[in-house]
């Protein structure tokens, strides 16, 4: 008799251990995936193209909610959990509500779901949402790059549409993103790649990308999503953290999984943070990776004309994730605003259309910024709606891409920008020079 399992994920971390433990294997039996945190995807089907011979009809996704029920109802012996930046006492809440119905709660680790590459893999992660794991990740690809190499960037999965026509993704121009109909939550992990001429592979099936990113790299460069682990054997093993979140990298999970395996650890942010958030961050590398080399970094806002901020009523545009499972309160367009002397943050919620709305009934530490949610089009619209109802001088946007590509803002803007600056040695430089 095979064991059934039901994947708690959201649609990421838990496809991937599915094709690489659970896809014809004739030990389980995956009756079922449950969805959290992205919009959209329960209701849906793990499509038959990808689930393999074993499921000829595919796989139900339902919402996370529905956990319990199902275990009773399919009689399932295995939960896996699988998705990222979950507070620990929430995980272990999740693992008594699966226990109490009944069934044995599973997390997956690296040796059993981790892919081994032929050409050497830099892996770029961090303890939690929004400690700026995509600014590092183009600092270590211009690193190679100016050292001769072609560099190819894998990204962690983002796939909100058709899940089939996502098995393999490659972009490489501008077209490729329209092509591909990426959401602005793909767009902001892609366009920086592009613009610096890095070929950027993403999709569902990561055997079948590294493969396909191997034929064209010399060196893969893992571009990390939330506070997950690689989803391949490294040559490398990068981890940021955060001294305005100090402590998160020993109390998420799986965060603290990056910080222990880290091979270098970057203390991201330090210009801003409070010299006791940074004491305790240090005193936690020293526990959890004492071997693991230190890099002090900053990331400095930058606006091109940061006197036109200056005594205007503001709205404040923060990368969506960074905010709301990222818990942040802030982002750099508030840094922004605060820097160049902003009268006013509007708080945006009043004019708060659909979708928009939701999210910030159900993140309620938001209150003066306006996290750029844009998980399918309906949403973006929804967004766009929004940010044109807002009665304000200037709206700041602070994502990593040019919002005004994908929306039509009526009020002037101003955009920030954010890049990884170390502070001393050693550096990136010195830590990347083996793969010379």
């Amino acid at each position: 008799m095979s064991i059934k399992v039901i994947i708690m994920g959201a649609a990421g971390r838990d496809f991937h251990n599915f094709n690489v433990y659970f896809r014809d294997n004739e030990a389980y039996e995956v009756v079922a995936f449950t969805a959290t945190q992205i919009p959209d995807i329960e209701g849906r089907m793990y499509p038959p193209e990808l689930a393999g011979k074993l499921y000829p009809n595919g796989i139900p996704i339902y919402a996370e909610e529905e956990l319990s029920d199902l275990i009773k109802k399919h009689d399932v012996q295995q939960v896996i959990f699988a998705y990222s930046d979950v507070y620990y006492p929430k995980l272990m809440n999740k693992a008594a509500a699966v226990q109490a119905a009944g069934a044995d709660f599973r997390i997956m680790g690296p040796n059993t779901t981790m892919l081994k590459s032929s050409k050497p893999v830099i892996a770029v992660t961090a303890i939690r949402t929004g400690v700026g794991k995509s600014q590092t990740t183009r600092k270590v690809c211009d690193i190679l790059k100016a050292m001769g190499k072609k560099v190819v960037a894998i990204r962690h999965p983002m796939p909100y549409g058709d899940l089939a026509k996502q098995a393999c993704q490659r972009f490489a121009t501008y077209a490729d993103l329209d092509k591909h109909k990426c959401t602005i939550e793909e767009r902001e992990e892609y366009e920086p790649h592009i613009d610096r001429g890095i070929i950027v592979y993403a999709g569902v099936d990561y055997g079948q990308i590294l493969a396909e990113a191997e034929k064209e790299a010399d060196i893969i460069v893992w571009d990390g999503g939330n506070n997950d682990f690689s989803f391949y054997h490294t040559d490398l093993y990068i981890t940021l953290v955060d001294p305005h979140r100090a402590g998160h990298e020993v109390s998420y999970h799986p965060g603290e999984v990056n910080l222990r395996m880290a091979d270098v650890v970057i203390i991201n942010k330090m210009e801003t943070a409070s010299a006791d958030g940074i004491n305790i961050v240090r005193e936690n590398i020293a526990k959890c990776a004492p071997n693991a080399v230190v890099i002090e970094g900053a990331s400095p806002v930058s606006v091109k004309d940061g006197n036109q901020i200056r005594g205007k009523r503001v709205l404040v545009i923060e990368d969506g994730p960074t905010l709301t499972h990222g818990e942040m309160t802030y982002g750099a367009g508030t840094v922004a605003a605060r820097k160049f002397g902003a009268a006013e943050l509007i708080d945006p919620r009043p004019w708060a259309v659909g979708s928009i709305k939701d999210t910030f009934e159900k993140y309620s530490h938001l209150t003066n910024i306006l996290p750029a949610m844009g998980y399918g089009e309906k949403q973006i619209r929804e967004l766009e709606k929004t940010i044109n109802a807002i009665d304000c001088d200037l709206v700041i946007a602070a994502t990593p891409i040019d919002l005004t590509r994908v929306l039509k803002i009526k009020r002037p803007a101003v955009r920030v920008g954010y890049e990884l600056q170390e502070i001393g040695s050693p550096t990136l430089d010195d830590v990347l020079a083996k793969f010379k």
